[in-house]
């Protein structure tokens, strides 16, 4: 979800030259795929989706959810992907409403989770794991400087942490955009904005990656961040000496999905792909990465994934991320680009 507009680009051109061709020389239908999975993810990914639908090439364009919604947008008149796997349900959701999806519901949909599930009519999107919103907290850098661990998002906005927090821009990360959207709808938009405000005057800088702050966090190069369960989950495991802390108000969650875009050359290559996505064995690959997954049979909580990371999941309406990503970025980066870390 996470890299630069340039990293991208210069993935996608190496990984999606099949756009001008439909197949490879052994036959195979070349499926090119807009994600915004982890670069350590891609191959696994690939790997497995190919052993179980052999007639199809994966062609990787990939970058972070933001610049992927985007370029997607900016495409639509001329789509180049035929399908987004791995992008936040919100991004789709805002795709679904501008009828840039096609109508498909993969087999074994119904065996999914309900919230996984697109309700809303017609069926364009597929639910495959969750991520939610975590404070990765250095307990070593706190206890040099005697700082208490924050229980509440309100107590990060506590002289103590002055400069110590960074998190991710909600423009390029869809884990940025998610914490955001979340303090709104808890505290309310007017609440809301004043809480960002304040927070502002701590946070150190936005990062363009949603993995970073945690990462920082573990380094001890920050003592806060302001990440996602599953990357402080791994650090802590290896070692690094934070805590990660779900705020008591509740945390911001998204999920990721696939969907078929309207219009693909290769529709029925791209069912194929959508029909994995839904299978038990795709969530078990979506299990080595991320806690909660679609297929209810397959349970993946690593070691210390907070315990009760589902029931601290805040009321989320995602129509309503989608339908006011626009407004809610625009205002944000006005009030809060200046501190941006650069591309």
């Amino acid at each position: 979800m996470k890299q630069g507009w340039l990293a991208g680009v210069a993935m996608g051109l190496v990984l999606a030259m099949g756009w001008s061709s439909a197949a490879d020389a052994q036959g195979r239908t070349r499926v090119t795929v807009y994600t915004a999975l982890e670069n350590d993810q891609l191959q696994p990914f690939k790997q497995a989706i190919e052993a179980d639908v052999p007639d199809v090439e994966i062609s990787w364009v990939r970058d972070s959810t933001g610049v992927i919604t985007s370029r997607f947008l900016a495409e639509k008149e001329n789509p180049r992907a035929d399908v987004v796997l791995g992008l936040a349900a919100t991004s789709l959701l805002l795709f679904e409403k501008m009828n840039l999806l096609e109508e498909y519901k993969p087999a074994g949909a119904d065996a999914l989770k309900p919230a996984y599930r697109d309700t809303s009519g017609p069926y364009t999107w597929t639910g495959m794991d969750a991520f939610l919103a975590v404070v990765c907290f250095n307990t070593a850098e706190a206890a040099k400087e005697k700082v208490s661990a924050p229980t509440s998002w309100m107590d990060l906005t506590k002289p103590e942490f002055k400069g110590k927090i960074v998190m991710p821009h909600p423009a390029s990360s869809g884990t940025g955009y998610l914490k955001v959207a979340a303090w709104l709808q808890i505290m309310g938009e007017q609440a809301g904005w004043a809480y960002m405000d304040k927070l502002h005057e701590n946070i150190a800088v936005y990062t363009h990656s949603g993995s970073a702050p945690c990462v920082q966090a573990a380094k001890g190069e920050r003592m806060v961040g302001i990440g996602f369960d599953m990357r402080g989950a791994r650090e802590k495991t290896q070692g690094a000496p934070i805590d990660l802390i779900l705020p008591k108000e509740g945390a911001g969650w998204d999920m990721e999905a696939t969907a078929i875009v309207k219009g693909t050359k290769n529709l029925a290559a791209a069912k194929k792909v959508a029909d994995w996505v839904a299978t038990k064995k795709a969530n078990e690959l979506y299990g080595r990465y991320y806690a909660l997954v679609a297929h209810p049979d397959v349970k993946s909580a690593p070691p210390n994934y907070p315990a009760d990371a589902e029931a601290k999941m805040a009321k989320n309406d995602f129509g309503w991320m989608a339908e006011n990503r626009e407004r809610i970025l625009a205002e944000w980066t006005k009030r809060y680009d200046s501190k941006a870390a650069p591309r």
